[in-house]
């Protein structure tokens, strides 16, 4: 009998490739020097918009999952992840962590950006002995109109 995993490994299995695209609006300086701020930021060109020299701090982007307002309460699971953050998953009764992040940055993000982020499911690998563990990778792409801003590695652990 399939397992909740065995479900979330063929439906990451089905999804290798796939595309999607996610609009995430303009950058806002207010919201930037707010990450910088929560991320214990004291730099004044990274916490005030109104700084002269004024920078988004260059986690912010990689942050951003939605645009604003956010989620609607359906799209995020009783976990607290968002239904559509990992492949396969989303209503099935699986445990999901964090399983590493990498982070190349290709050029500034600047306040007023408009961006979108290109992601893709690119491998799914069963893990460790009896059900064991999926590994999920998927790679993201943040671009404005300018071109690619920051590509990112991220790998989910499902049990």
């Amino acid at each position: 009998m399939a397992t909740e995993l065995d479900r979330a490994e063929e439906r990451a299995r089905a999804s290798i490739g796939r595309r999607e695209r996610r609009p995430l609006g303009a950058v806002r300086a207010e919201d930037a020097a707010e990450f910088a701020r929560a991320s214990g930021e004291t730099a004044p060109h990274l916490t005030d918009p109104r700084h002269p020299r004024f920078t988004v701090h260059p986690l912010y982007v990689v942050s951003l999952l939605r645009p604003a307002p956010g989620p609607g309460p359906d799209e995020v699971r009783p976990d607290g992840m968002y239904r559509d953050e990992v492949p396969g998953t989303d209503g099935l009764d699986v445990r999901l962590m964090a399983g590493g992040q990498e982070v190349r940055w290709k050029d500034e993000v600047r306040a007023g950006d408009t961006i979108d982020v290109l992601r893709a499911l690119t491998a799914v690998e069963r893990k460790g002995s009896g059900d064991g563990f999926l590994l999920l990778t998927v790679e993201k792409t943040y671009r404005a109109a300018r071109g690619v801003l920051v590509e990112v590695t991220e790998r989910f652990i499902v049990r």
